[in-house]
């Protein structure tokens, strides 16, 4: 009865990553029950109306033919309910319904996984110990979970790939999405050394700055801890890493090359809050059980190995000129950027969920208040409020200030 055709159904109904599903789905143990109780008007009262005209709409055969889609794209369906998905995301909030993969889905059920985040803008010494420490931790049998952006998060997979280690990739798009075009030429390299790409997005979805924030909570959950190379302390590296900690997860990260960088300010509030520092693989390997399972990958071929250290270090190479022309120019007048259009404080205010119009409003109306007390008045489970509150912080509605306080921006 648990079958991956209801579960998809259930998002074609609710929309991908929607916590209606949920909201459903507690009142029953299998999405198929849920299925035949909306489509027999049970549940109409339950439902809004657009929800009601939608799952009319919808047929399984519709779902059924989705999956058929997907797998002749290569891209397999693993429903919350199947065997095959990954526990480390049953218990998060808001898990993932349905999750779409390409590659070796095995990788998900691995005793031993780490996430690396970091900047897109790498320096040199963040991008070096990336590729050193995530290469020592792959040799060692860990799988490195990471987002597969331009920066830190390519230079751990492929960190990876070049000893010919497994690697997952969580993307913010459906798999069949060039994005991003820097980095689309490495998959088959990603699916040559046994890794995997996957995603709750369907094919065809586009990667809307909206996806991400929801991905980092799948990105947070599938390593048994995190492991920060460079952030500031507005990243989504930063947020992720959050995410990890409120999951019980293990932070580590690595001492800032210069104290004075906002690159590396999130590195340091992290640090002084607890986190673990970051140095070797060793620090991280310490996380695990210290016996061996002995499975190891058939090592690269050196030419190939080498050809993976080339990327590698033509980013290093790279992020050097850059450095080297800002020297150079550090005392011409500055061009001042054009800001990018951003939404009206009442476009913004239209497009929140209901709960975190709550949350605006409760703050427009008390001022700065701590996340306890947000949860408190609101009675909402302090799991869910750090979701509102990191989608909040990215979207430029909240600011998080020390000690776990947050205001209306």
């Amino acid at each position: 009865m648990n079958n991956v055709k209801y579960w998809v159904w259930l998002t074609m109904v609710f929309g991908t990553g929607s916590r209606r599903v949920w909201d459903i789905m507690h009142l029953f143990e299998y999405a198929g029950y849920a299925y035949k109780e909306i489509k027999s008007g049970y549940l109409s009262q339950r439902l809004n109306e657009n929800e009601r005209r939608i799952a009319n709409h919808i047929t399984l055969e519709q779902a059924e033919n989705h999956i058929e889609y997907c797998s002749s794209l290569g891209i397999s369906v693993i429903g919350y309910g199947d065997s095959e998905y990954p526990r480390q995301l049953r218990n998060i909030y808001n898990p993932p319904a349905v999750l779409y993969c390409k590659g070796n889905a095995s990788c998900l059920g691995s005793e031993k996984t780490v996430t690396s985040v970091g900047t897109r803008r790498a320096s040199v010494y963040s991008t070096r110990a990336a590729d050193r420490i995530c290469r020592s931790l792959a040799q060692n049998g860990v799988v490195i979970v990471s987002g597969f952006a331009v920066g830190i998060d390519i230079a751990s997979h492929l960190a990876a790939v070049s000893v010919n280690r497994p690697t997952i990739c969580v993307m913010g798009c459906g798999l069949d999405v060039d994005y991003p075009k820097d980095n689309f030429r490495y998959r088959e390299a990603v699916l040559k050394s046994q890794g995997l790409f996957v995603s709750e997005y369907p094919p065809g979805t586009a990667p809307h700055s909206q996806n991400f924030p929801k991905r980092n909570r799948i990105l947070a959950a599938l390593g048994m801890a995190a492991l920060v190379f460079e952030g500031s302390n507005r990243s989504g590296s930063l947020i992720t890493a959050n995410l990890a900690l409120d999951q019980g997860k293990e932070v580590f990260c690595l001492p800032p090359a210069d104290i004075f960088s906002s690159s590396f300010s999130g590195n340091i509030s992290m640090l002084r809050d607890g986190a673990k520092l970051l140095l070797s693989a060793e620090d991280v390997m310490e996380c695990f059980e210290s016996d061996d399972d002995g499975e190891y990958y058939e090592e690269a071929d050196s030419d190939y190995y080498e050809e993976l250290q080339a990327v590698v270090s033509d980013k290093i190479k790279y992020s050097e000129e850059s450095g080297k022309k800002t020297e150079k120019n550090k005392n011409q007048p500055k061009k001042e950027p054009t800001p990018p259009p951003s939404p009206s404080n009442e476009e913004l205010y239209e497009s929140l969920s209901p709960i975190q119009r709550e949350i605006i409003d409760l703050l427009s109306k008390e001022g700065a208040l701590h996340g306890d007390v947000i949860a408190q008045q609101l009675k909402i489970a302090p799991s869910e409020l750090v979701f509102e509150l990191t989608e909040l912080e990215i979207l430029g509605a909240v600011n998080s200030l020390p000690g776990k306080m947050f205001e209306k921006v």
